[in-house]
């Protein structure tokens, strides 16, 4: 198949790279910012600038979670890190990697039966590259899955 993409060497991380920059310099923004009214307003008592110091972090912390989701491939499977959780998944558990017009991200198909989403791979800002790593993550699932005993290749 001539249109098959080539396979990245492992192990590859795909992650939103615009998103998370994006996220990052906000949180930092936010917290100097934050942090920085906490100092300067007068008739604040310790705790109060303390409060003000403490949401900061917490928002800060909030953006660092979402700027964190990635999907890492290598040789024995995938992980997927999303806000709140991480799935490590086996090759043979990744039935179909789909990206359709108008999803939010990659979701896996697995042999369980359930979907898995994977927010490392998202056409948000970067569409075009999103497309790409879809198709990259697609390949090295079918890549992988080529050798499953008892399945038809054909």
């Amino acid at each position: 198949m001539s249109d098959m993409p080539t396979l990245p060497g492992l192990p590859v991380t795909f992650r939103p790279g615009h998103t998370r920059a994006i996220l990052l310099t906000a949180a930092v923004a936010i917290f100097l910012t934050i942090s920085g009214v906490a100092l300067l307003l007068e008739g604040l008592g310790p705790g109060e600038r303390m409060s003000f110091v403490v949401t900061g972090a917490l928002i800060f912390w909030v953006l660092a979670q979402l700027a964190r989701i990635k999907v890492v491939a290598d040789e024995s499977g995938v992980t997927v890190v999303n806000i709140a959780s991480s799935r490590r998944l086996a090759w043979a558990e990744i039935l179909q990697v789909n990206l359709r017009p108008g999803d939010p991200w990659v979701f896996l198909n697995l042999s369980d039966g359930t979907s898995l989403p994977a927010l490392g791979i998202q056409p948000g800002i970067a569409r075009q590259r999103a497309i790409a790593d879809a198709r990259a993550l697609r390949a090295l699932a079918e890549a992988h899955s080529a050798v499953r005993p008892g399945e038809d290749q054909g």
